[in-house]
């Protein structure tokens, strides 16, 4: 729920109190019944109608052929509100859809090793250089075999049919050749990067701004620095200059010889959607066509399904655990697996444990599914702890549900994310490598038991649920916004119209 503030609620003299599982309660200071009831119905039509209605429907296509699931959740939000206001919404996705959203087009392309299924995460994680080599391989093939389904050539040539073109910003240059002389916007599924905050013309200072290989805490150090400089330099060097891009460039040209690169197209976006926001990560500078919009996929909780419901109910604290979509049981090393049976059957703590493999010697106080309702037990009450990957989405989502975190980060923005849960003071991390049953269970027992991280993470829910708007009504409106105004170039950063040279004045240091 977001506080919807208007000019009547000073008159009303409101009083917001956060509770962890209420989200807000109100207590209003006696003044006249007539006045009251129309301030009431005044701020009640403020909060529901804080969109107009749209010029007229919209035709929008949104791209992510090369996206997990997790990344398609960031897009589902702001798909299914577009249509609630008589937009026309195509999703090209490497994914099934999993709602039953008739207004919604789902076109799935097919291609097998776009899937996050063909990834062994434990076998990369604790190596950087295979994520990329994993990346450098896969792309150039979608670049290759994209534009050769029929499905995929069809939605091209019938482009021109669409007002507006939604790309997910990570890892789908692929799609660039569609937005072509047409209105495009990205949604930085993984949130603020240096190196796509660059695209947008603006060029975040690397003493503060870290990237996506690691988090620092400020006032970041000497050595922090130096360190941040040669990531900030390095990874945009590696991926858009010497190896990946270039890589699909050169299938992509095959086919295309007639459009600009793939780097040239990519500047011309006219908006970015960022699934971030200040209260929960890092507060950095942003031009006007960087728009924060972090847990539009975040909302209250729902009841449980009985058997779960059931399971938390009564007075022990309950710990839910889980690893994401991309860590599956079968790439995991049995002995992780041993270590956490073995300590769940020590906790005085009931476990939810989503996992999509059996377990033999399951404790009573362990309850193991395939799939559960994430956010919907993040907002029982009686869930006190969340073991989690710490993926980009698990993190907003505790954060959001005001429950601690453990974090246990396996590979990409994971072990970032992880990091700021620390700087937050809203969890703990453990490494996989140092893993054993006494510090596991010594963590969580200090987690459950020590109220300060209850405390900062119930702090961070209530200063992000203040907002004059919900991130997916943010959402809409600068997405309906970029096509009333044929693109919205007003919004672009002057910066875009310079060279390197001159942004970094090297000509002036050079004289």
């Amino acid at each position: 729920m977001f506080l919807k503030h208007s000019c009547f609620s000073s008159a009303l003299q409101l009083r917001i109190v956060y509770h962890r599982r209420a989200s807000y309660l109100m207590t209003i200071s006696p003044i006249s019944e007539p006045v009251l009831a129309l301030s009431l119905l005044l701020l009640t039509l403020t909060a529901v109608a804080t969109l107009s209605p749209p010029e007229r429907p919209y035709n929008i296509l949104m791209m992510l052929p090369v996206s997990s699931k997790s990344h398609r959740n960031v897009f589902m939000p702001l798909a299914t509100e577009l249509t609630k206001r008589g937009h026309k919404v195509t999703i090209l996705s490497n994914h099934p859809p999993e709602d039953d959203n008739t207004k919604i087009t789902y076109i799935q392309h097919g291609l097998s090793h776009t899937r996050e299924e063909t990834l062994n995460v434990f076998e990369i994680r604790d190596d950087a250089s295979k994520m990329l080599d994993f990346f450098s391989h896969i792309l150039p093939l979608v670049a290759r075999d994209f534009y050769k389904i029929p499905v995929v050539k069809q939605l091209y040539d019938n482009r021109d049919g669409f007002d507006l073109i939604v790309i997910d910003n990570l890892c789908n240059e692929v799609v660039l050749p569609f937005t072509y002389n047409k209105t495009f916007i990205t949604v930085a599924t993984a949130g603020l990067e240096p190196m796509h905050s660059a695209v947008m013309g603006n060029i975040l200072n690397p003493s503060y701004a870290t990237t996506g290989l690691e988090l620092f805490r400020t006032p970041l150090t000497f050595v922090e620095r130096l360190k941040n400089i040669f990531y900030t330099i390095a990874f945009p060097i590696y991926w858009i200059h010497l190896v990946v891009v270039p890589s699909s460039q050169e299938e992509i040209s095959k086919q295309f010889p007639y459009l600009p690169s793939l780097t040239a197209m990519n500047r011309n976006q006219s908006l970015v959607l960022l699934n971030s926001h200040f209260s929960m990560f890092s507060s950095l500078p942003l031009v006007p066509s960087q728009i924060e919009v972090g847990c539009m996929h975040c909302r209250p909780g729902k009841p449980l399904p009985k058997d779960i419901d059931e399971f938390v109910s009564g007075i022990e604290p309950v710990i839910y655990f889980s690893l994401g979509s991309v860590t599956r049981a079968e790439t995991m090393p049995s002995q992780y697996k041993k270590i956490f049976v073995s300590v769940f059957s020590k906790l005085p703590y009931k476990v939810l444990w989503k996992f999509d493999q059996q377990v033999q010697h399951l404790a009573k106080n362990v309850m193991i599914k395939n799939w559960m309702p994430q956010q919907d037990i993040l907002a029982h009450p009686n869930v006190k702890l969340f073991i989690s990957h710490c993926g980009m989405l698990s993190t907003q989502e505790a954060m959001f549900h005001a429950t601690p975190v453990l974090a246990l980060p396996v590979f990409v923005d994971q072990p970032k994310n992880a990091q700021q849960v620390e700087i937050n003071g809203i969890g703990k991390t453990l490494v996989w490598e140092q893993l054993t049953e006494e510090l596991f269970i010594d963590t969580i027992k200090e987690l459950i038991r020590d109220h300060s991280y209850q405390e900062n993470v119930s702090r961070i829910s209530a200063t992000f649920k203040d907002q004059p708007q919900s991130p997916v009504e943010r959402a809409v409106f600068w997405t309906e916004y970029v096509i009333r105004h044929s693109g919205a170039l007003h919004l672009r950063s002057p910066e875009l119209e310079l060279s390197w040279v001159q942004v970094l004045h090297l000509d002036i240091l050079l004289m």
